[in-house]
């Protein structure tokens, strides 16, 4: 008991200065490339290639900087994983609106296409959210793995391990204090989907102007998916 609870002390990414793996941040973001890739084309602005291709572009040099592990930052390298993470997220809510647009005005009859394309839609809108939180909150994830506590900007989000410290001790060792626990993209991802489910925020609490916009935000989009674009599908269906 007492070598795990040593364990709980000793394994999370901010010991040694690890960092956080990069393939995880990678994984997700090709996955809501595909997803938008598969979306139908009346959705899409422009060619179907051409935000993709802009967004791999993105990506390649974020890997080639930081390969295995989120270790190094520079000026250049926040720059452009904001972007991308920008263009992800503007890209998935032109889709929606334009989603809309057509069953408000265009009449749409494929009950079933649209229904894929509302789950398209949304599981893009978790991504997005969920990468937009972790490349924001206390710096990034260079930076919440690599510099003191002491150093770390303002969080933007308080989780349940940053207020543990006081509970009971199996509860307690895993806290932020006990282990220096820091947030993952699991984590954030966690909170983006919760806030898409929910409409508003569970066990994570948005503490900046900037995160609470942006939970605002999310939770509109999915709204809008749930009770417009579904509902309309489904009734088409019937």
């Amino acid at each position: 008991m007492a070598k795990s609870r040593e364990q709980a002390r000793k394994r999370h990414p901010r010991h040694q200065r690890r960092g956080e793996a990069r393939l995880p941040g990678v994984a997700a973001t090709l996955v809501a490339i595909l997803l938008y890739v598969a979306l139908p084309q009346q959705l899409l602005l422009a060619p179907r290639y051409v935000v993709p291709t802009l967004e791999v572009l993105l990506l390649i040099p974020l890997i080639a900087l930081n390969p295995r592990r989120l270790t190094r930052q520079t000026t250049a390298f926040r720059f452009l994983s904001l972007t991308l993470v920008l263009i992800i997220a503007a890209s998935n809510l032109t889709a929606l609106g334009i989603l809309i647009h057509e069953l408000l005005y265009a009449g749409v009859k494929d009950g079933r296409a649209l229904l894929v394309a509302a789950l398209q839609v949304w599981m893009t809108n978790i991504i997005a959210f969920g990468l937009a939180y972790w490349e924001l909150d206390r710096g990034g994830p260079v930076a919440r793995t690599q510099l003191p506590r002491d150093e770390l900007p303002l969080a933007d989000f308080r989780f349940s391990q940053d207020e543990n410290d006081d509970a009971v001790q199996e509860v307690a060792d895993g806290a932020s204090i006990s282990s220096d626990w820091m947030p993952t993209l699991l984590d954030y991802l966690y909170v983006s989907t919760t806030n898409s489910t929910a409409f508003s925020p569970t066990d994570t609490m948005p503490l900046s102007p900037r995160a609470k916009v942006l939970m605002s935000v999310q939770s509109i989009a999915a709204l809008l998916i749930s009770l417009l674009v579904i509902a309309r599908a489904v009734s088409v269906l019937h």
